[in-house]
């Protein structure tokens, strides 16, 4: 019998993933990006919250994340603009703290989760609209994985799992699950990829598989590190039974930059 949160987890996705790959395979690319802004948005603010960063350097750690997906996605800089997406926001949050906060105390540890926020949250998502450019499939088949290879891991931890993998960290998660997690990686690729046509070898759809599967696990430890060092159980209660928008793409933000470059060098 399935438990409330059960209940609730696949509620929300039967309610979503229509909805998603409908949003996702017949709108424009541009639309992709819009949603990217919006949970760039929507999980920094998390990520501010559970550091209680100051208003100010929050707003500017925000800004410096739509700045980055929406000028490097719409303006297409040339080469040799590029450095300054990623040191403008530097110059902008440090800029932020010296003007708007004027004790130079605990500046470091002031501006630190901006930056990092910045760093582990908008610069990651960047990188899937390059999959989106190169086709909607590309990102049907990483939200895919990454949903087959949580949901593996989430069932097969909770029925079977008893060896920690790394309980300092993520008292939950367990050897069992994350093999789970790579058998929901490798089958969601093997299916998605076949039945989207976009790779017929299925070895490299293997391949692909394999590393979601493995890196959404370290993605899920690093949010768990934060969490724990924040004192937090979840990043938000914005997705019932699934937490916040940065608990529901902590692997996400790992997953995409891995299969971009698996499709550059595959």
């Amino acid at each position: 019998m399935f438990s409330s949160e059960n209940l609730r987890r696949l509620i929300t996705a039967a309610v979503a993933l229509p909805f998603f790959y409908l949003y996702i395979a017949y709108l424009p690319a541009p639309f992709f990006l819009i949603l990217l802004i919006l949970i760039s948005v929507l999980a920094q603010i998390e990520f501010h919250a559970m550091y209680k960063t100051e208003r100010i350097l929050s707003f500017a750690g925000i800004v410096s994340g739509i700045f980055l997906i929406a000028v490097h996605s719409v303006l297409q800089l040339p080469l040799a603009f590029q450095p300054l997406i990623f040191t403008m926001p530097f110059v902008l949050i440090a800029s932020a703290r010296l003007f708007f906060i004027k004790d130079p105390s605990f500046s470091l540890k002031d501006i630190s989760p901006a930056l990092i926020g910045f760093l582990y949250i908008p610069s990651l998502l960047l990188v899937q609209w390059h999959l989106r450019i190169e086709g909607y499939e590309w990102i049907i088949l990483l939200y895919g994985c990454v949903w087959s290879a949580d949901s593996f891991a989430y069932y097969i931890g909770k029925g079977i799992g008893k060896r920690k993998l790394y309980s300092k960290v993520s008292p939950n998660k367990t050897v069992e699950g994350a093999f789970g997690s790579i058998i929901g990686g490798i089958l969601s690729a093997l299916i998605l990829g076949s039945l989207l046509s976009i790779e017929d070898s299925h070895i490299k759809l293997v391949i692909i598989g394999t590393a979601i599967g493995a890196v959404i696990i370290v993605g899920d430890l690093v949010e768990s590190m934060f969490k724990r060092d924040a004192g937090v159980k979840d990043s938000g209660s914005l997705i019932p039974g699934h937490g916040g928008i940065l608990d529901k793409i902590d692997g996400l933000l790992f997953a995409g930059p891995v299969l971009y470059l698996l499709t550059v060098i595959l």
